[in-house]
């Protein structure tokens, strides 16, 4: 997705949360003095079937849809729930804030990391990403992409999971551990699951396809 196509969402989130543009956009150019240009060969999805994992409570008994999928990109601690039952994640996608020692793991072993740059991140960014080696992270954000520093669309981890393995050409999304009315989550969290179903709607109408992980819920989902 190009920025242009992307901006009208990303000003809609702004003004929903009441977000700083300014703010994003300052740790993205700090992301972007510490990133490299990632090769995005190295997680190409044409025509494979990638498997979407979020971290809610249905990921521990969706488990064998991940393990069969062509590809695994998970986000934040779902990666860890994943490798703890011997599935392997392709690319953990991760703003640095539940996990990242995870994170600094998998780069230490050469395993890709999707860093996330925001406006509420950036300590984060400069305590993790001069410690992570940069050879193996994709640098993103939700501003303007700047440099190695790269938008493929999406909001939460999730999202920009499902994004990610849309722009890389993935055949298929499977959606697995996604709680949209999750009660254990905090009023924050439910809104942006609100958004992370938005964006998943809007990505279907992209593709042309309707996402299982939808089903009987469209009706009530505000299009974007």
């Amino acid at each position: 997705m190009e920025f242009a196509e992307w901006e009208p969402t990303y000003e809609l989130i702004l003004a929903d949360f009441g977000y700083d543009r300014v703010g994003d956009e300052s740790v993205r150019n700090r992301m972007a003095e510490l990133a490299e240009p990632f090769d995005l060969d190295r997680l190409d999805c044409s025509g494979l079937t990638v498997a979407v994992a979020g971290s809610g409570p249905s990921l521990d008994v969706e488990l064998d849809r991940a393990s069969d999928a062509d590809r695994v990109f998970a986000a934040s601690t779902a990666t860890d729930r994943l490798v703890d039952a011997g599935v392997a994640v392709d690319a953990m996608i991760t703003d640095l804030d539940k996990n990242p020692e995870t994170g600094l793991d998998r780069t230490e072993r050469g395993a890709p990391v999707v860093a996330h740059a925001h406006g509420d991140n950036g300590d984060l960014v400069e305590e993790w990403m001069p410690r992570y080696d940069a050879e193996h992270v994709l640098a993103t954000t939700q501003a303007e992409p700047v440099g190695p520093v790269r938008n493929f669309g999406g909001f939460t981890d999730g999202d920009r999971a499902a994004f990610l393995a849309d722009a890389l050409d993935a055949a298929e999304l499977r959606f697995i551990g996604w709680d949209f009315d999750d009660p254990g989550v905090s009023d924050e969290k439910a809104r942006k699951l609100r958004w992370a179903e938005r964006l998943l709607h809007l990505l279907e109408r992209r593709r042309g396809e309707e996402f299982a992980v939808l089903d009987g819920r469209r009706a009530h989902i505000e299009s974007l």
